[in-house]
């Protein structure tokens, strides 16, 4: 395998067929790998896995029963697939915490657990966990959010450990707001939140921390996820890469 190709690797990304899955999709794509965009939109995951020459695997990866008893024979896992809630905690709804710890930390460790007997038979692995500056940081009104991010930079750490020796790696990439439709539909319940209006969410809200004031473009985040899946980053595991303008800095 060459330092510029993922030719012979095949790689899942959930969450795949918008935002920053989608981005990871093209980028993997685009270095040769053959790319399963998993996503529970079917027929949006169909689109891209057409336009990159994948494929697509419609799932709900909240059904962890099934996905208990997968085996996946990829090289290279990028866990993205995430929701959102934005509330008090005295109002957070039981329901809402379960639906997300679900999704973001229990659906990566049964897809983690079903992608690496392949990946340490053929002595050679990527793992990727899109998390947040939320899994280093907190933020009012995301209880359940921030502590899925969390645990995910745990699982992450866990993984790196016991895959070094098999030629697997597993990192983090924590991007603050990205431009994609799961922070867009933030937006009006942030408003309601904080008791501003919509149109003051990002400036005073999710870039007040930081010292770009800009969004982050889905592309961005996908070239690090392609970096950190590729040959070069081989050195490189139990890290978590940051891509947040300066809010960690402080």
């Amino acid at each position: 395998m060459s330092e510029q190709t993922l030719s012979d690797t095949k790689a899942l990304v959930t969450g795949g067929a918008s935002g920053i899955g989608a981005a990871a999709v093209r980028a993997l794509a685009a270095r040769g790998a053959h790319v399963v965009v998993a996503d529970i939109d079917h027929d949006a995951a169909g689109r891209l896995a057409d336009e990159v020459a994948g494929e697509a695997w419609a799932v709900d990866l909240t059904d962890t029963a099934a996905l208990a008893e997968l085996r996946l024979d990829v090289d290279v896992l990028v866990n993205n697939a995430g929701i959102q809630k934005v509330s008090p905690i005295q109002d957070f709804d039981p329901v809402d915490l379960h639906r997300i710890l679900t999704l973001m930390l229990e659906s990566p460790f049964l897809l983690i657990r079903a992608a690496v007997p392949h990946m340490y038979e053929r002595g050679w692995g990527r793992i990727v966990n899109v998390s947040s500056v939320h899994g280093l940081r907190a933020s009012a009104y995301k209880s359940a959010y921030v502590a899925a991010k969390h645990g995910l930079e745990g699982l992450s750490k866990a993984v790196a450990l016991e895959g070094a020796p098999h030629g697997v790696t597993s990192n983090c990439v924590n991007p603050s707001y990205v431009r994609t439709p799961l922070v867009d539909r933030q937006i009006a319940d942030q408003a309601a939140a904080h008791g501003i209006p919509e149109a003051e969410v990002v400036e005073k809200i999710m870039l007040t921390e930081a010292a770009i004031k800009r969004l982050v473009e889905p592309e961005e985040v996908g070239e690090l996820i392609a970096f950190l899946a590729g040959p070069s980053a081989g050195m490189v595991t139990g890290s978590s890469y940051v891509m947040d303008g300066g809010w960690t800095a402080s």
